[in-house]
């Protein structure tokens, strides 16, 4: 029985290219990526469960990190290196297939949607980076892509598979009236990567070589900034749930700040350098975002020292915010 690799992203087009596959009889087994940036393997477990087909999820940590550091097509509009990211994936989805035997790999990839990432160049930049020459098969454009392996050997109809080009979801609607596949919701959450403010965030701690798991966790919460002397960061929480997320991620070496009198938030120093002036800044954000700050003196523990702190002015807020 001919046998393939899917890559199952939750979205519509993967399920679509899954059904497309399968109807031809052939075996799929997806693979789903997880990475510090996104997440979709909970929605992607519950589409193959119904699509009945086996998942196998992959965690991308330190290789992929280090790739994203220098991402030979460079990046898009924000941080994201689509190109090198999907041809790094494929290259894990290659692994497998080898280890499973199956005969090629597929993708819901479709020509012209993503002007960058998904051009034909583009298409072609990765299938070669993958080292798949031949064997990566993108079934919602095919007809308009050069054929591959397996369709030149007969183990699948080209002319079952699509043309389907651009930006409009049209076509993929009408396939999926087809196949009546109407639980087609959009994964949950989206590639970090992409959105400005997270991008800002992880190009400043890259700069700085804060590139561990527990520091990109660090990046999704919270008011970032980075002091003057370019070393130290402060992480202000925003509310109940992520003040509990920054004591959890804290560090011994980190610096924790609260509020005593006031509800406000936990305030984490990464990179202290046990100078006052960093103290003085923290404890000042702390004043800042509590309640009842204003421009009152606000009582702010660490270390169990207690100070009294002078709420920061918007203008050194914004001076050093990230």
């Amino acid at each position: 029985m001919v046998k393939a690799i899917g890559l199952i992203s939750g979205g519509l087009d993967s399920i679509l290219a899954t059904k497309m596959i399968s109807e031809q009889g052939i075996e799929v087994i997806g693979v789903c990526f997880t990475s510090p940036f996104f997440d979709n393997s909970k929605y992607s477990k519950s589409l193959t469960d119904k699509l009945g087909i086996e998942l196998k999820i992959i965690n991308l940590d330190t290789d992929y990190i280090n790739m994203i550091k220098k991402p030979k097509y460079g990046y898009g509009k924000n941080f994201n290196p689509c190109i090198d990211c999907h041809a790094f994936m494929l290259k894990q989805a290659k692994n497998l297939m080898e280890e499973l035997n199956a005969d090629f790999i597929f993708t819901g990839e479709v020509l012209n949607e993503r002007p960058m990432s998904q051009n034909k160049q583009a298409l072609n930049n990765i299938e070669r980076e993958a080292g798949l020459k031949g064997l990566l098969l993108r079934p919602l454009s095919a007809q308009l892509l050069e054929p591959t392996i397996p369709e030149i050997q007969g183990l699948i109809d080209r002319n079952k598979l699509g043309k389907i080009s651009g930006r409009s979801r049209k076509p993929q609607l009408e396939l999926a009236k087809k196949y009546t596949i109407t639980d087609f919701h959009q994964p949950a959450g989206g590639c970090l990567l992409t959105e400005p403010n997270f991008s800002k965030r992880l190009k400043d701690a890259l700069e700085h070589n804060e590139a561990s798991l527990n520091d990109l966790e660090l990046l999704k919460i919270g008011r970032h900034f980075r002091l003057l002397d370019d070393k130290s960061k402060i992480i202000v929480g925003r509310d109940e749930s992520e003040n509990n997320r920054l004591v959890g991620l804290s560090e011994k070496s980190d610096l924790i700040l609260q509020p005593v009198e006031n509800k406000g938030p936990i305030v984490l120093v990464r990179h202290y350098q046990n100078d006052p002036n960093i103290i003085s800044i923290a404890a000042g954000l702390c004043a800042r975002y509590s309640d009842k700050g204003g421009n009152n003196l606000v009582k702010i523990k660490f270390n169990d020292i207690i100070i009294e702190a002078v709420p920061l002015t918007e203008g050194l807020i914004n001076e050093i915010r990230i």
